[in-house]
């Protein structure tokens, strides 16, 4: 039985038989188990989800409602059964990021959670800052399929300056939080084909020091602990001694609250995982080996690393946590991930980018806001605002033509008076040429008639030497 809207639904089965609560829920855990072992989890979580929509909905239609008795099977009790079908027809999308320094192990750690071989180019030591590289794939596992997203952050801690190494991180995953949201506001929206691009686990990798946290993984989780679910791993964790890994994990939990860095927590509330997410919760960080190279122990082929002094099985939870960590992330609390990541990160970054934007639940008066009220008033406070920088431009242009004007003026009538000096100047300069070609004529006429006049004299002194020559030749003749 269960309470709705303040009533009792009793469900009853084909034969007409009532269902108790636990054999419904063992049913529904049937279906999943049966449909796909490794991923029920996520399954029966979404079957849980959609009958808590149900009862909510039920809730809200009021406490009037009545509680009418069922005279026979009708079959809405197989609506857990329609959500799983059609999730699993759907299939569904889990995206990962692995945030560590290069050399860590995380696409080796990636392979042998899924038991496969990803693609992938190996990282440098060179890149020049931080680089995310996102690589899809289609996985499929009995009928359940599985778009998985792996993205790693290259060249990350390999840079003198690790101050700005969490930057391209956050804008990653901002930008990922904001093209859903693009989507979602549009008029025509397609979420059920769109591809979910959003973070939904952070594993972040921590190197085997054995000491304590680096400064820039502090820094790093604490810039990302409000927009993704952080789950800390210890990598590589053979390198270091069971002691010392105790110890280490004990400063490492010590060092994350101290700085009041949120770091995902295994939910406790459903009552089914309830106790083992609680145990892990106490387990993390996860000290993790990982390893694609099988060896035979026993009589079984293990994943394992061999050593010159011996074995690490990586299964082996006496060897490290990876059993732990697979159970955690896939098994048991992928869809808690998942919907971590939808209702209290997106729905963060939703809130805090809608109220940028300007929109709000409640007026000042805290009465409520319908959609169209909030874009009537955005829209107004747009189209004044939109006003005000008119008035303003319109006013700036009419100062800057009245500057320019004056500017304008103001040369023109240097222009004119710088005209006017140069008039006079060549007027000046005019009068003085006319009078020195005055006098220069003067001169000329002064030279023209004192040449005349010595010409003259020449001539009549020609004249009159010649007729003394003559007198004289005359009066030689006469004496002979």
């Amino acid at each position: 039985m269960g309470e709705v809207g303040g009533g009792v639904v009793e469900l009853r089965d084909s034969s007409g038989g009532r269902s108790p609560p636990s054999t419904q829920r063992s049913r529904s855990s049937a279906v999943s188990c049966a449909v796909a072992p490794v991923s029920a989890a996520p399954v029966a979580a979404l079957a849980e989800a959609g009958a808590m929509a149900a009862t909510d909905i039920a809730r809200q239609v009021g406490e009037g409602c009545r509680t009418v008795p069922l005279a026979g099977h009708v079959g809405f009790d197989s609506l857990p059964d329609q959500l799983v079908n059609q999730s699993i027809s759907q299939g569904f999308c889990f995206n990962i990021l692995c945030v560590g320094e290069t050399g860590l192990g995380k696409s080796t750690l990636m392979d042998t959670l899924f038991n496969t071989k990803f693609e992938g180019e190996p990282a440098t030591h060179t890149q020049p800052g931080v680089q995310l590289r996102s690589n899809t794939y289609d996985l499929q596992e009995s009928n359940v399929g599985l778009k998985l997203t792996i993205v790693s952050t290259v060249g990350f801690g390999d840079q003198i300056n690790k101050e700005d190494s969490y930057k391209p991180i956050v804008e990653f995953i901002d930008a990922q939080f904001e093209a859903y949201l693009q989507e979602e506001l549009k008029i025509r929206r397609v979420l059920h084909t769109y591809h979910d691009s959003r973070i939904h686990a952070c594993l972040y990798f921590i190197a085997p020091t054995g000491h304590s946290l680096k400064s820039l993984d502090l820094v790093t989780m604490k810039k990302l602990d409000s927009k993704v679910n952080i789950i800390p791993i210890i990598a590589k964790s053979d390198a270091i001694s069971k002691s010392e890994l105790t110890k280490f994990k004990i400063k490492i939990t010590s060092e994350l609250v101290s700085n009041g860095v949120q770091i995902y927590q295994f939910p406790t509330d459903d009552e089914l995982v309830a106790e083992i997410n609680g145990t892990m919760n106490a387990h993390l960080p996860f000290a993790v080996i990982g390893s694609t190279e099988e060896l035979k122990i026993g009589n079984k082929m293990m994943k394992a690393r061999q050593y010159p002094w011996g074995t690490v099985q990586v299964e082996n939870e006496a060897h490290c946590d990876f059993v732990k960590l697979r159970e955690m992330l896939i098994r048991v609390n992928m869809e808690d991930l998942r919907e971590q990541t939808h209702s209290r990160h997106y729905e963060l970054y939703r809130r805090c980018k809608l109220e940028e934007m300007g929109f709000k639940d409640t007026d000042p008066d805290s009465k409520p806001f319908s959609l169209q009220e909030t874009y009537e008033a955005k829209r107004n406070e747009f189209l004044g605002e939109l006003q005000k920088k008119e008035e303003e431009m319109r006013q700036m242009f009419v100062q800057r033509v009245k500057e320019k004007e004056a500017e304008l003026k103001e040369a023109e009538k240097e222009l004119h008076e710088k005209f006017d000096r140069l008039k006079k100047l060549h007027q000046d300069e005019k009068k003085k040429l006319e009078d020195k070609k005055k006098s220069l004529d003067d001169e000329v006429n002064a030279f023209k008639q004192r040449k005349t006049a010595a010409e003259l004299l020449q001539s009549q002194g020609s004249q009159a030497g010649g007729s003394q020559t003559l007198k004289r030749d005359k009066e030689k003749k006469n004496f002979f």
